[in-house]
């Protein structure tokens, strides 16, 4: 079995004195994905250096904002930052490690924090332009090696079923219909991944995996699904079980994201 978590950690200094490495330690994932880090590459690599993994960090040249990293327990192969446009080598919002599993095939893992846009203005334009490299990086990926995985915050939800206040949020960003049409061409036999979570899950609400920390949000469980793992559809195939590790209450939230935790039956990592 190999455990693939993702999360969105809203500033990893905060998330870890809230209580994330307790969540590392019983989380059991050789391999997991961050996003929105909020740290400098060396912060990353010193608040990490006793964790127990190996760290790949990508940070914003903007500081303070965005950041995506990918800790695992055996050191990758190699590791790319991008995701093809160049406009986005250094915004902090893709990473990509090739792993060698232990049968000698191919995993690339990469974490990914897509933006969450506003509708009207430059920061929406940036969102489908990354989008629109999403297009063209992953059926590379899924030629590159045997086994591909995109995991990430990737800001919109796909159907209804992944909002519940879907019909209040319509018309915003993270669910315009403009959004949903790129995850219809990622799921469907154009781009061939498979969104793992849904197809676990089946038709029904969620399960979420952010709620606004505002309001009573978390406790009427009125969430947003947009953290993914998506998979080629061998390695699709191969997922055994997936959970949403959602804090027991508001209070010991360490972020307003909540862990994706997949299992899938694939060898383990094999040592660099």
């Amino acid at each position: 079995m190999l455990r693939i978590s993702t999360v969105n950690v809203n500033g990893i200094r905060a998330a870890l004195r809230k209580g994330m490495g307790g969540w590392m330690e019983s989380a059991d994932s050789p391999l997991i994905t961050l996003q929105e880090v909020r740290a400098a590459n060396d912060i990353v690599f010193d608040i990490l250096a006793d964790s127990g993994y190996h760290v790949q960090s990508a940070d914003a040249e903007a500081k303070g904002r965005a950041g995506v990293a990918i800790l695992s327990k055996t050191e990758p192969v190699a590791t790319r930052v991008g995701n093809g446009d160049e406009y986005f080598d250094t915004a902090g919002r893709w990473i990509e490690s090739d792993f060698r599993l232990e049968d000698g095939s191919l995993l690339t893992v990469v974490s990914a924090y897509v933006h969450s846009g506003e509708v009207d203005t430059p920061k929406q334009v940036d969102k489908y332009r990354f989008l629109d490299a999403m297009i063209v990086r992953l059926p590379q990926l899924a030629q590159h090696a045997d086994h591909a995985l995109l995991t990430g915050d990737l800001n919109v939800c796909h159907t209804e079923l992944d909002l519940k206040n879907w019909k209040a949020n319509r018309k915003k960003a993270g669910f315009l219909l403009e959004e949903r049409a790129y995850f219809d061409r990622f799921f469907a036999d154009e781009i061939g991944y498979v969104d793992v979570h849904r197809a676990l899950s089946g038709e029904v609400p969620g399960p979420y995996t952010w709620w606004s920390m505002r309001g009573q949000a978390f406790d009427n469980d009125a969430g947003w699904r947009i953290d993914y793992q998506a998979a080629t559809p061998g390695m699709a195939q191969t997922a055994t079980g997936a959970r949403v590790d959602r804090a027991a209450s508001w209070g010991e939230r360490w972020s307003d994201h909540a862990p994706l935790v997949i299992d899938y039956d694939l060898p383990g990592l094999q040592e660099a």
